[in-house]
């Protein structure tokens, strides 16, 4: 498999289930995409979401049935309690060349990472499916032990921009861009005065 970042803006999503799993597949989705979420019940947090939800019986209806649902879907993900009926939808998807991620039963053609962000960084993890626990524990190791990786970002960032007017040597200006990201004293800074940080590290490589 290989890991791409999709721009889902618009795209239609189908959920099949309407439980735990379901409501955190729909809450990755619904910000950005259009999401129908077919079950016969659902959860409180399913029902909380900007998602729409169509009752329904997948056990009860053939095939046809789940292919029109299912027709104009960007991505369909199987997270009902019975394998063998997230499989059997999994089987339509690959007839009608449409993408599926499977919560429970035969491995699909998506698989949905765990992912930490910020306003300059997207960051997803996945073990393929094996351990969702270490993908998790990956996740909150790296929001634990760098809640600054936005600002550093930012500061590499500035840093760069800067650099191209005042150092003429691409190797150099890479050598102290790599230096500051190692330099354990930035981070702190970066922690307790993002501004003084910036301030500091222009007298430092700049001379300003």
């Amino acid at each position: 498999m290989i890991p791409l970042f999709v721009d889902c803006t618009d795209k239609r999503i189908v959920i099949f289930g309407g439980g735990e799993v379901a409501s955190r597949k729909a809450a990755y989705f619904s910000r950005e995409a259009d999401v129908l979420v077919i079950s016969r019940s659902f959860s409180k947090k399913l029902t909380a979401l900007p998602v729409q939800r169509e009752v329904l019986d997948v056990s009860e209806v053939p095939d046809t049935e789940i292919a029109r649902i299912i027709r104009k879907a960007f991505l369909v993900i199987g997270t009902l309690p019975d394998p063998s009926l997230n499989n059997r939808i999994g089987n339509i998807c690959q007839d009608l060349k449409i993408l599926f991620n499977n919560a429970d039963g035969k491995a699909g053609d998506v698989i949905i990472p765990s992912v930490t962000r910020g306003n300059n960084y997207v960051l997803a993890i996945s073990t393929k499916g094996s351990s969702p626990a270490i993908s998790r524990f990956i996740r909150e190791q790296i929001e634990m032990h760098y809640p600054e990786l936005d600002d550093m970002i930012s500061l590499q960032q500035d840093m760069r921009e800067l650099l191209k007017h005042k150092e003429p040597s691409q190797s150099r200006r890479n050598a102290i861009l790599r230096e500051v990201l190692h330099d354990q004293a930035v981070w702190e800074m970066l922690k307790k005065d993002p501004d003084e940080a910036r301030s500091q590290l222009r007298r430092r490589y700049l001379h300003e």
